[in-house]
């Protein structure tokens, strides 16, 4: 299908060089249906460069655009201040209806990313310490940008880089070794006993390090000893880490991500090591045993990068990362998401590699995402105060088998990811974020399951419909206002998958199904689609749309990472 906003930027660009006005123009997706399908506000622009009223301008651009008769729209309007509204024509809209239910998951894909290799990095949990909810909302969000970025023709890893080395290790292996009962009386527990278990100890070892100073002598000690690959606590942390990485793997099998690659802090460090050695003097500097980044070379404020132990901190491995991954794939784009609590260290990072990597720093785009609270407050991995992720998950689903006692538990499973994506992603990315239990997973409210509910809605009554080759044509009745509101959605759902990814905005999608779904819904109520008095042809019609939001609702969850059911 045609896309409507470059094609009337297209026309407006050739107007404004006839016209003699310099402008680039920009059309965006009108937010109130009643200012249009779209909308830009040029002639605003325009007039701080001609001196002329901007509604003047507007008028003008108005005449011009309707001049040129095209069929793609129906309405132009100039409006105070000097805005150009654009409503798309109903011929478009059939036609955009009859692409949806022809190319079904094909539909929305687009180009911004042809022949691109982008790297995407998220989720990162800390092997030894627990999978909390920060990791889940990380998941969400890395494994949303990336089928984004493979909905506009990207080649995309998915990578997960984890610290296998570093004090909270020593941390976890000193309440390992402390612990009453000890490692070897977990061996043969199931895997979410043994997960517990070193989040228990981890949380020991933490708190033995505030509060004991021959603890945190102790626990420096196994630091040092677990980078040496000391014999004596190398085949305990080995088990222990194994056992992590085992549980983290049934996490992402059950949020629907396969990650292509993982890193871990013990190999960034030794070429993030070897980089700050080889630009000491010139980028690094010593400093009572330690190498800094002075501020006066990231105009930001000094970090250390390697410590006075001589160990690379998580500057100094971050800076051995990027070169590692490009080694591995060359990408044109390097996408990391964090928690946004490592937002100034980063910025030192990327100043740094800017200095030593320019190229590398320049394909960065680092995404930091805010907090997720529970009502009691704020979640601390140090203390063990923590709500780790599949408790979290578990939660949702003991209250939707609660609502739902009918329903299979592989339903169930699906539905109460949804529920804990949808809560994570529907808002903007950087800020804060509450989750609550029962917002998730109310189906008269913007949740993921309204979202799925609506999808099962629709394939309900298709399956009622049992023919699937509907005919239609818009010559023959007049469409109604609950009709075209849909149609008009579903004309804009390839613009906002593509500002979605430009943007690095999943909230785009998930704000566009949640109204789509309240549209959908209310027609659904007011008209009825199988058996409308105005006879087969717009029988016809109501199927095809009510199959059309069914393909868009599908295509739209998968870009958030959620997957339909087609029961509930």
């Amino acid at each position: 299908m045609m896309d409507i906003k470059e094609h009337i930027a297209g026309k407006l660009k050739a107007i404004l060089t006839e016209l003699k006005f310099e402008g680039v123009p920009e059309i965006k997706i009108s937010d109130n249906p009643e200012h249009g399908d779209y909308y830009t506000n040029l002639a605003m622009r325009l007039a701080k460069q001609s001196g002329k009223n901007p509604l003047e301008i507007a008028e003008e651009l108005k005449l011009k655009i309707e001049n040129l008769k095209l069929k793609i729209l129906d309405r132009v309007e100039a409006v105070k201040p000097g805005f150009i509204n654009f409503w798309v024509s109903e011929k478009y809209l059939l036609e955009n209806l009859s692409s949806i239910v022809d190319k079904k998951e094909e539909f929305g894909k687009g180009s911004l990313f042809t022949s691109k290799k982008v790297m995407v990095e998220f989720t990162d949990p800390n092997p030894l310490k627990e999978f909390h909810i920060g990791h889940l909302y990380s998941n969400a969000v890395g494994e949303s940008l990336a089928r984004l970025f493979e909905s506009q023709s990207a080649e995309v890893w998915r990578v997960c880089y984890q610290g296998d080395v570093g004090l909270h290790v020593a941390k976890a292996l000193y309440g390992i070794l402390n612990h009453s009962e000890g490692i070897k009386s977990f061996e043969d527990k199931p895997l979410s006993v043994r997960a517990k278990f070193l989040g228990e100890t981890y949380a020991e070892g933490a708190k033995a390090y505030e509060n004991d100073e021959d603890a945190k002598k102790e626990i420096e000690s196994l630091n040092k000893k677990v980078y040496e690959k000391d014999a004596s606590i190398f085949p305990l942390y080995e088990i222990a880490k194994g056992w992590s990485l085992e549980y983290f793997e049934t996490i992402y099998q059950k949020l629907g991500t396969k990650f292509k690659r993982y890193y871990f802090e013990s190999e960034a460090g030794v070429v993030g090591l070897k980089i700050v050695k080889q630009h000491i003097g010139d980028i690094f500097a010593e400093d009572k045993g330690s190498v800094i980044f002075p501020k006066e070379k990231s105009g930001l404020h000094t970090r250390v990068f390697v410590n006075s132990l001589g160990l690379p901190t998580y500057e100094a491995k971050e800076l051995g990362l990027a070169p590692t991954k490009y080694k591995d794939f060359p990408y044109d784009l390097s996408v990391i998401v964090t928690g946004n609590e490592i937002n100034e260290y980063f910025k030192v990072l990327l100043k740094a590699l800017s200095l030593i990597e320019p190229s590398l720093a320049a394909k960065t785009k680092h995404i930091s995402h805010g907090m997720v609270r529970l009502p009691s407050g704020k979640m601390s991995s140090r203390t063990g105060d923590i709500i780790a992720g599949d408790a979290l998950i578990d939660e949702v689903e003991n209250r939707i088998q609660k609502s739902y006692p009918d329903v299979t538990k592989e339903v169930i499973s699906k539905i109460a990811v949804c529920a804990v994506k949808y809560a994570l992603l529907k808002s903007n990315i950087g800020g804060d974020i509450t989750f609550s239990f029962e917002e998730s997973i109310n189906l008269n409210g913007n949740s993921g399951p309204y979202l799925q509910y609506t999808y099962v809605r629709t394939q309900s009554v298709l399956g009622k419909a049992k023919n699937n080759n509907f005919q239609f044509s818009i010559l023959n009745f007049q469409l109604n206002e609950e009709e075209l509101n849909v149609l008009r959605l579903l004309s804009i759902y390839q613009q906002i998958a593509l500002e979605a990814a430009e943007k690095y905005s999943p909230n785009l999608v998930a704000n566009y199904l949640f109204e789509l779904s309240q549209k959908f819904n209310l027609f659904y109520q007011k008209h009825s689609i199988l058996t409308p008095e105005e006879g087969k042809e717009i029988r016809d019609f109501r199927l095809s749309l009510t199959s059309a939001v069914g393909q868009v609702l599908k295509n739209g969850l998968q870009l958030l990472g959620i997957e339909t059911v087609e029961k509930m």
